[in-house]
């Protein structure tokens, strides 16, 4: 990470709420195809979310704590707080000395935009201000949140619209909050109704619609120079899994999330 950073663009990608399991048999079905073709082997990475909901995953991951692999560790980081004692940061591990990564990449020179998606992101109170509020540009409106059946078509907009109009010569970290996974997407399966609710199914219809239009957010990030980007979820969500409804607990369908990190040549 310290030759990449200071070199490339920046993208972060959290979908918000979506389940490992669901990740995996979309890709293995080629459902997923857009996203499939930057997965390292054509296949997400198994690993465990460093929260089991919104606000407290994403403080986790801004402080440098990225989903964990799901294998017994040590697992050196690629971003860390220096402080003295921490058995996960290695040499090759980006080491900042601010609070947080999001200003540690400013001081570093990045220009840091936010494209918000859930609630937590949503600006519209105290609560909603503190994770945008870390970065020096930060946007959301309802057409990103999620009740919007077009939610991801418009953040994707707002982003293409970010790539073109930052300085080339100005570093970029991109992070976007995937809102489409979330509850309620039964309006992205063909047939659904909002009195049948959220399902499964749903959620992988939801991947599906993401899918079809993150090659656009992949063009635009790439447009300017090589962009790292790592695409994640915070957490899983549970549907009836052993009774276990929603998230912000303790289920394996919450805490086991798909990852991958990847580079987007320059098409410039």
């Amino acid at each position: 990470m310290n030759r990449i950073v200071g070199r490339d663009d920046l993208l972060l990608v959290t979908l918000d709420t979506l389940r490992y399991d669901v990740a995996v048999e979309l890709a293995a079905a080629g459902r997923i195809p857009h996203l499939a073709r930057h997965l390292p082997g054509g296949a997400w990475e198994k690993r465990h979310a460093p929260g089991s909901f919104t606000y407290a995953s994403h403080q986790a991951m801004f402080a440098g704590f990225l989903p964990t692999p799901a294998a017994p560790g040590p697992h050196p980081r690629l971003f860390a707080a220096r402080f003295a004692g921490s058995e996960t940061t290695a040499g090759r591990t980006y080491v900042f000395d601010t609070p947080d990564l999001v200003s540690g990449l400013a001081t570093a020179g990045y220009h840091t935009v936010c494209i918000g998606g859930v609630g937590f992101f949503n600006k519209q109170g105290a609560l909603g201000d503190i994770l945008p509020g870390m970065f020096r540009e930060s946007h959301w409106e309802p057409a990103f949140g999620v009740a919007s059946p077009t939610s991801f078509e418009a953040q994707v907009a707002r982003a293409e619209e970010v790539t073109a109009r930052v300085p080339r010569d100005r570093r970029l970290f991109l992070f976007v909050n995937v809102s489409a996974l979330h509850q309620p997407n039964w309006f992205h399966l063909p047939g659904a109704t909002r009195e049948a609710g959220d399902s499964r199914a749903t959620h992988a219809a939801a991947l599906e619609y993401v899918d079809r239009h993150i090659g656009r957010l992949f063009t635009a990030m790439s447009s300017r120079r090589r962009c790292f980007a790592i695409v994640c979820s915070d957490h899983g969500t549970a549907y009836g899994d052993d009774g276990y409804t929603g998230h912000r607990l303790g289920h394996e369908a919450v805490w086991t999330v798909p990852y991958a990190r990847f580079s987007l040549e320059p098409t410039a």
